[in-house]
């Protein structure tokens, strides 16, 4: 199958400073995190880190669906080295 992602929903994981968001596999949800730093120029705080989510959010799922047809994890998590 192929990873899509049909809920746009996202939410700020603070402890991580990372933004969460969920891909499908099918029936299968996969949990994917983006951290502050590859959403940069935003500032780390909330509201700036899910607007920067939301204005790369193409570019995101491209590398999301790029990093998982690598390998299967349980969790990916982006770093800025993947946007790269």
């Amino acid at each position: 199958m192929t990873l899509t992602f049909p809920n746009r929903s996202r939410s700020f994981d603070e402890a991580g400073q990372r933004v969460r968001f969920i891909g499908h596999d099918g029936m299968f949800e996969v949990p994917f995190f983006v951290e502050t730093d590859a959403l940069r120029p935003a500032a780390a705080d909330e509201v700036h880190c899910l607007a920067a989510f939301d204005a790369a959010r193409a570019i995101v799922h491209d590398v999301a669906r790029e990093i998982y047809g690598n390998a299967r994890r349980t969790v990916y998590v982006l770093t800025a080295a993947d946007f790269r």
